[in-house]
């Protein structure tokens, strides 16, 4: 009996490689099982309350999907979802996600996180889910992405939301079509027209 829960536990961390406790009750599996397993060497506790499966590779999109379990109503956005969908250069050493403005900030210790808050429109438009090393994350569309790249641009760099945007037409991830509608979302079409135009 324990050897069958052991191995559905593993099981499921090989559908999920990142779980929490309360991922067991589901399919009722003590949560006793975990530390069994850790103990083993065949799970690995990436912190309080997180689990994964010890044999499988980091990948570079690790930390988004534990943000990600810490804080499931967060979007992944602006340079970290620019690392995601592979656009431009930045390497973010911390997490960017977007949260509603009246929510509480999540307390994530690791990996580090920069918190940006939208409200209403801006904070629904061109979300999409992603399925990354086994784990799902929400992170705002590569359009939206480049809107919110000007909308901060004092706080990451016109150069950045320059790039952004070139790179994201350049390699067709965004039509001008897509980039306007998130403009205009973002509030920042006067904005972002000059430069849009001296791309078509």
């Amino acid at each position: 009996m324990r050897s069958t829960k052991a191995k559905k536990l593993l099981a499921l961390v090989r559908r999920r490689p990142v779980i929490r406790p309360r991922d067991l009750e589901n399919v009722g599996i003590p949560r006793n099982y975990l530390n069994r397993l850790v103990e083993r060497g065949q799970l690995f506790k990436i912190e309080r309350g997180l689990y994964t499966a010890a044999k499988i590779p980091a990948s570079e999109h690790d930390s988004l999907v534990q943000v990600s379990h810490k804080a499931p109503r967060a979007v992944i956005c602006l340079l970290s979802a620019l690392r995601l969908h592979e656009i431009g250069t930045q390497m973010p050493s911390d997490v960017w996600i977007a949260i509603d403005v009246k929510a509480r900030s999540p307390k994530i210790e690791h990996p580090p996180i920069r918190v940006v808050r939208f409200s209403g429109e801006a904070l629904r438009f061109g979300v999409e889910e992603r399925d990354i090393g086994g784990g799902r994350v929400r992170v705002y569309s590569p359009a939206k992405t480049v809107a919110d790249c000007f909308k901060f641009r004092h706080k990451i760099g016109i150069d950045v939301a320059l790039e952004a945007l070139r790179e994201s037409y350049r390699q067709k991830k965004a039509s001008m079509e897509e980039l306007w509608q998130a403009a205009k979302v973002c509030r920042v079409a006067n904005v972002m027209r000059p430069y849009m135009e001296s791309l078509a």
